[in-house]
């Protein structure tokens, strides 16, 4: 889908910003325009690419590609990932090649619609767990929690906030999200670019797995095949769920730009539900292009919390497919929330 690294991605926006939007090595004869006056257009449209040349340089080919894959002079964006993407034009004259780079940043063409939600049930839960990730399993609930020294995995009976089964992670560690496939729990640290592997049973450390270019580890959730991971940035990284290497990624973008602060992760009926740090919502995410497609408003349930100095905001999501649920509940929060969620 992608094949350059983020790395790369990275400079070259350096380099976008201090030599505008056409860059090379060396600064190109060549011009690339596109179909767009702002650089930003809209998977609806199709992109037009066109070759200035003001020196009228005799050249005898031109290369095209869009993130390194060729495409011809029109390219339909429909099917196409979201996000910020790299036109190169490579020129060849004089037996030898020039080099002209254009961004263009692919939006959704659609505005995210407005889901609301009803409370069906409010359960207990341990206001001491600062709450990283949430997930059903055949039945049972599983918690990790944050923070450097009081980092937890956890099994829950949620309906009276017993808790079931406990762990500690090395102090080393500051927990995050959670996601559990095929009777084993992969836990994400933050910043130790490292994730964990447990035997479900019985809570045994089994293996660990590395980072690649994802730094940090936010959320994680996956779709019964594969993981999907987020770093805090608008990125969701998809996993091998083997290797759990990195093999891709999409961008989460709406209508007007991109989303950013992508925290815990969720899997529902075929998206993505992505808490945003600190900002008590949810996007609902298309994984196949990274399209915000709706967004659900949950601030209301902090003001139902029993209030305390250590209350922190909305965090932790799990989708039980019994009962077509989902729970929440956030860092420190005494209670757990079940709701249902309304698709106007």
């Amino acid at each position: 889908m992608h094949s350059y690294k983020l790395l790369t991605f990275i400079g070259l926006n350096l380099l976008l910003f201090a030599c505008g939007n056409n860059i090379s090595s060396k600064k190109s004869n060549f011009i690339i325009q596109i179909n767009s006056d702002t650089n930003i257009i809209s998977n609806a449209e199709s992109l037009t690419v066109e070759l200035l040349n003001p020196k009228q340089i005799a050249f005898d080919s031109v290369q095209l590609t869009l993130d390194n894959k060729k495409i011809s002079s029109s390219v339909e964006l429909e099917m196409m990932p979201l996000g910020e993407k790299l036109i190169k034009a490579k020129i060849f004259y004089d037996s030898k090649f020039e080099v002209a780079l254009k961004k263009v940043i692919v939006v959704n063409a659609l505005p995210p619609k407005l889901y609301t939600y009803e409370i069906v049930n409010t359960y207990p839960h341990d206001m001491t767990s600062y709450t990283q990730g949430l997930e059903f399993y055949k039945g049972g609930l599983y918690e990790s929690t944050g923070q450097y020294g009081e980092s937890k995995l956890r099994k829950l009976d949620y309906k009276n906030g017993t808790i079931l089964k406990t762990i500690n992670l090395n102090k080393a560690y500051f927990g995050e999200g959670l996601s559990v496939l095929n009777d084993k729990i992969y836990q994400l640290t933050w910043r130790e670019g490292r994730g964990l592997i447990y035997d479900v049973t019985n809570f045994e450390q089994i293996e660990t797995f590395n980072y690649g270019q994802s730094k940090e580890g936010w959320g994680l959730c996956n779709d019964g095949e594969k993981f999907y991971k987020s770093d805090g940035t608008e990125y969701l990284w998809v996993l091998n769920p083997t290797t759990l290497a990195e093999e891709t990624y999409v961008q989460a973008y709406t209508n007007k730009g991109k989303l950013t602060n992508l925290n815990e992760l969720e899997w529902v009926d075929g998206k993505i539900y992505a808490n945003r740090y600190q900002k008590n919502g949810v996007a609902i995410i298309n994984p196949q292009n990274g399209a915000i497609e709706a967004v659900i408003d949950f601030k209301a349930l902090k003001k139902k919390v029993t209030k305390h100095q250590g209350l922190d905001v909305l965090n932790g999501m799990a989708y039980n497919p019994e009962t077509e649920t989902l729970f929440l509940t956030g860092k420190r929060w005494d209670k757990l929330f079940e709701v249902k969620i309304i698709k106007n």
